[in-house]
């Protein structure tokens, strides 16, 4: 038997950066699936300069040529009134938001050393306090409602790092401890918030060179993000990457560590090939603050107990 499709009747989404590359696609699959749809987007150049209303209103042209629902909204991510404007529009247009898509970027290199201020806070004000902006507006209502689901974007960038990007780089980290703190609070809530590190070919992309890649346009993403975003979805607080086809997980791992009940400087340098161990890696999910612990505290007792 063929799998059932999975739907979006009846349910709200609020995308931010909708109107161009992977937020477009996003907006456009869920309202294929039924889904009414926030198209929000500043409609700026690349550096976040220069507003274009008309950029979101095309998308909004395209799924309501479709047959679908959807409005366009032009507000800022990057500040608290931006973020609740955005999230108000659809509890205006709609009465509800189930579902919290924060896509909205935007690129200016620089290096640790020499990048300006200004460039460093345009890019940390929307990729990263633009999340916490957009999330701190959803996540009332969506935890009232006993409902709701939420992406946020990270990168490869952000978990691995990558030079001349610090700015992207502390925003796309960043995320991580947002999506985790947004899991936790909302898992009594029916509230999962998780986090997509996609790789595709847009705009973002302007100035490199792309002549080796294999295909990987937006849309290999969107059914990603489109499960993430869905009532089935059965994950929460996990980060997953989609990248030219390929899906995987990712995570923060700790080893397994090494036990003295006391310790010097020398010491820690003499167990240094100990405590880097990758044997029996521990993967604490997203109770790994109290699996922590707990981790920490069994393995002194068992060494103390062991001694004695």
């Amino acid at each position: 038997m063929p799998t059932p499709e999975l739907r979006f009747d009846g349910r709200v989404a609020v995308v931010t950066g909708g109107g161009r590359g992977l937020g477009r696609s996003y907006a456009l699959l869920l309202a294929e699936r039924g889904c009414k749809v926030v198209v929000n987007d500043l409609g700026g150049a690349i550096r976040g300069d220069g507003p274009d209303t008309s950029v979101a209103q095309s998308v909004v042209d395209e799924i309501v040529a479709a047959g679908g629902e959807a409005i366009a909204n032009a507000d800022t991510v990057a500040t608290p009134e931006g973020g609740r404007a955005i999230v108000q529009a659809a509890l205006d247009t709609w009465g509800r938001i189930d579902v919290l898509i924060h896509n909205a970027g935007n690129v200016r290199y620089g290096s640790i050393r020499d990048i300006p201020y200004e460039d460093f806070r345009a890019v940390v004000d929307v990729h990263l306090l633009g999340a916490f902006h957009v999330v701190q507006a959803a996540f009332g209502p969506m935890c009232d409602a006993g409902y709701g689901r939420i992406v946020l974007t990270s990168s490869i960038g952000g978990a691995y790092g990558n030079v001349n990007c610090v700015n992207y780089g502390v925003s796309k980290s960043g995320m991580i401890g947002l999506n985790n703190i947004a899991a936790l609070e909302g898992e009594a809530h029916g509230v999962k918030c998780n986090i997509i590190a996609p790789g595709a070919v847009t705009r973002m992309a302007d100035g490199l060179d792309i002549s080796q890649y294999p295909p990987m346009g937006p849309e290999l993403v969107a059914p990603v993000v489109g499960w993430l975003c869905h009532e089935s979805c059965s994950v929460s607080g996990e980060m997953v990457s989609s990248m030219a086809g390929r899906i995987s997980r990712m995570f923060i791992a700790e080893t397994v560590g090494t036990y003295r009940p006391h310790w010097t400087i020398e010491d820690v340098g003499s167990a240094t090939e100990a405590w880097h161990d990758k044997d029996g890696l521990l993967d604490l999910g997203l109770h790994g603050y109290i699996e922590h612990l707990g981790y920490s505290f069994a393995m002194a007792r068992s060494e103390i107990a062991e001694a004695q």
